[in-house]
């Protein structure tokens, strides 16, 4: 087939077709626009991308099991036609490093301390100890998604918080220590959607992490998800995050929010390469995202 300026790809997964439920709505949605439209497995060793004007990365969600693999297919695809979000997002995004440097700009973050897979584990783990008094915390792999590998523990379980550290440094992986913030049991997070840089719709999940779980194997984690109306503090922080982004405007975002002890909305996570945007949750938002799809083209 003879490449077509026109012809989208929605970038996806084999394990991920039947459990991403933003596809059948986006699909169906820009077919009846554009019928230029495929469903595309990011790994398919037959797949032309010059084909295409235009790659939407949905749901490869297995990548984080794959980075290597994932990352050299996304410079190879950037090369070959418009992925969105591009490479170099891609590559900023996937790694939770970025929670730093956007805390270095003045964004309110969760509180975030890293410990390097050549670190000494016990004095990184004192080192968070002595900064945050939360009675609990998370471990969790800079490289994740979907609470995968994640853990809520209590902080006089040292052990336990070790053990985890050096089984995510024994595979060559960051650990992110972050407080627990106690709000989120009763307030949940809010997800905030962005289309072309415009907020679109926001949702709240409830909390993922229960005390005394062992951490996710699976793809991701299941959530409770309800629609929700963000706060002034909440829409203004969202802003400030994407403003402090090095690529200007984005045809997608989510901002991943959650409450401080003192209220205030600070920043869990900054979703740009493949999120779940929640379209089912909100009318008009397939229409929407749709729209800044084609605008694209």
């Amino acid at each position: 087939m003879t490449a077509d300026p026109r012809r989208i790809a929605l970038v996806t997964a084999r394990v991920a077709r039947n459990v991403d439920e933003d596809l059948p709505p986006l699909l169906a949605v820009l077919q009846a626009r554009h019928p230029a439209v495929e469903l595309v497995d990011w790994d398919d060793p037959a797949v032309d991308w010059t084909r295409f004007g235009l790659c939407l990365l949905r749901s490869p969600w297995d990548y984080t099991q794959r980075l290597p693999e994932f990352l050299a297919w996304v410079e190879r695809a950037g090369r070959a036609t418009r992925l969105l979000n591009p490479a170099g997002v891609v590559r900023w995004n996937v790694d939770k490093h970025y929670l730093g440097e956007l805390a270095r700009q003045g964004v309110d973050v969760v509180p975030s301390h890293y410990i390097e897979p050549g670190d000494d584990a016990v004095a990184g783990v004192e080192a968070y100890l002595s900064a945050q008094p939360e009675d609990e915390l998370v471990v969790k792999p800079t490289v994740g998604a979907g609470s995968r590998d994640a853990q809520r523990h209590d902080r006089g379980q040292r052990e336990a918080v070790l053990a985890h550290v050096r089984r995510l440094q024994a595979r060559g992986a960051t650990a992110l220590l972050q407080p627990y913030l106690a709000r989120v049991d009763e307030q949940g997070e809010t997800a905030l959607l962005f289309f072309d840089g415009r907020f679109s719709h926001a949702i709240r999940k409830g909390p993922l992490l229960r005390r005394g779980e062992e951490a996710t194997r699976a793809l991701f984690a299941p959530e409770h998800i309800t629609p929700r109306t963000p706060d002034a503090a909440e829409l203004a922080l969202a802003e400030r995050v994407l403003a402090a982004i090095p690529f200007g405007t984005l045809l997608y975002a989510r901002v991943d929010l959650i409450r401080a002890a003192d209220g205030s909305p600070c920043l869990l996570e900054l979703e740009l390469t493949e999120p779940s945007v929640f379209l089912a949750h909100a009318a008009g938002s397939a229409e929407a995202f749709a729209a800044a799809i084609l605008r694209r083209l």
